[in-house]
């Protein structure tokens, strides 16, 4: 296989746009709405919609009310179509009606992204789930996955826009995705079995269906980290985007004087780079998938489906309720190490 091929980009006008041109929000908390909507007219008719992940102050982990949100907003795709991916009329107000030719029409593809520098997603939120009763976790694991499994069934393009972590249920949400782009400085994995569990939202399968059975099963077992030139080069990643810090990229254009560090925190700062960088890219691969014939898009698509989640579903309530998961919850709570007792 051939060394990873890096894709330098100059932010487009058309990000800039994106931070501003906010058509629907979800629940909301101090930090804003918890998901950011925007629609983005298409070469042809209908739009891109791009949803932007928004829990700063919990890396995008995913509670009960971003789930809700999430699902909501996969649901409403949905409606757009029938069960075998054909295009519903809609009423003159669905999409917008006097709002302008990019309010109008379905949606063509569908973008994942982060409003947050620091992580994609960080997984299931932990610290919420301690006070879950066995019946809400099992009622939210089943959310979960219906969600995931719903996003991985639309009928239309879907792309993730990944530049820092993805762990956990992070990655898994990005692998019900058909497409994931990634920046340079993202970093993803399925540390699940450090926990005392499993992936359970679509990792044992997804996985090994995109990088094969051997690498998904050193990833899963071991639990590491994969930086994104090592996921591009396995196949996890379809694009990858290369973002150099501050100070390299003034040297190469100062003939070789160096500004001064960059810091990751700054406005402007390496990871928010990189975000709008891996966001453009969506959306460039997205219009350009968008060029083509919609109902020849959602055909292919459907011509290549596949899901096979019924083993891991079993196996992960194998293990869900275990003295090592209970262990594990315990130990996060704790900031120790968990200690395994194998029942």
């Amino acid at each position: 296989m051939p060394p990873p091929r890096l894709y330098l980009l100059r932010l487009s006008r058309q990000t800039t746009f994106l931070a501003r041109r906010c058509c629907r929000s979800y629940s909301s908390d101090a930090t804003g709405p918890l998901i950011r909507v925007t629609n983005l007219p298409t070469a042809n008719t209908g739009h891109i919609r791009i949803l932007e992940l928004n829990r700063p102050g919990a890396r995008n982990a995913i509670s009960k009310a971003l789930l809700a949100s999430l699902r909501a907003e996969v649901e409403d795709v949905q409606a757009q179509y029938t069960s075998d991916g054909q295009e519903l009329p809609a009423p003159p107000t669905r999409f917008g009606g006097a709002a302008g030719p990019d309010a109008k029409g379905p949606t063509r593809a569908l973008i994942l992204a982060s409003a947050v520098d620091a992580s994609f997603c960080a997984g299931a939120d932990l610290k919420e789930r301690r006070g879950f009763t066995p019946e809400e976790t099992a009622e939210f694991l089943s959310t979960l996955r219906g969600t995931f499994s719903s996003l991985a069934a639309l009928p239309v393009p879907t792309i993730s826009a990944v530049a820092s972590l993805a762990l956990g249920g992070g990655l898994e949400l990005a692998l019900a995705t058909h497409f994931r782009v990634l920046a340079s400085t993202a970093a993803v994995g399925l540390p699940e079995t450090r926990l005392g569990i499993l992936p359970g939202a679509g990792g044992t399968y997804r996985l090994p269906a995109l990088v094969g059975l051997p690498r998904a099963r050193d990833l899963i077992l071991t639990g590491r980290r994969v930086s994104a030139p090592e996921a591009y080069f396995i196949g996890l990643a379809d694009r990858l985007v290369e973002v150099v810090p501050e100070d390299e990229r003034d040297a190469v254009a100062g003939g070789g004087e160096k500004k001064g560090a960059e810091t990751d925190g700054a406005e402007g700062g390496i990871l928010a780079r990189a975000r709008r960088a891996a966001l453009s890219e969506a959306v460039r691969m997205a219009g350009e998938i968008c060029e083509g014939g919609p109902v020849a898009v959602r055909a292919a698509l459907q011509a290549v489906s596949w899901a096979r989640e019924e083993v891991e579903n079993a196996m992960y309530e194998r293990v869900v309720n275990t003295e090592d998961r209970n262990e594990a919850l315990q130990a996060f709570k704790e900031k120790r190490k968990p200690v395994f007792k194998g029942r």
